[in-house]
């Protein structure tokens, strides 16, 4: 199967030379998917301060600490 998606995406009119698909690992990230991955365009603006997904993940989880921290705050006041 391998061989023949190769032959392919020879044929295909739209690739340019310079793509190289010869080291491709199918599915590399199928799993990661399957377990609740998900995937979200980031505007090009705010993305200029999130250079990968290490970046972003860290800042949502900063976020989340401190909306936990408001929300006991706000338990704690009652």
């Amino acid at each position: 199967m391998k061989n023949h998606n190769m032959k392919k995406m020879q044929k295909d009119q739209d690739m340019l030379d310079e793509y190289d698909f010869s080291n491709v690992v199918q599915g590399k990230y199928s799993n990661k998917y399957e377990e609740g991955t998900n995937v979200v365009v980031i505007e090009p603006d705010i993305a200029k301060y999130f250079p990968d997904h290490e970046s972003v993940n860290h800042a949502l989880r900063s976020l989340v600490e401190i909306i936990s921290m408001q929300k006991r705050k706000t338990k704690s006041t009652f």
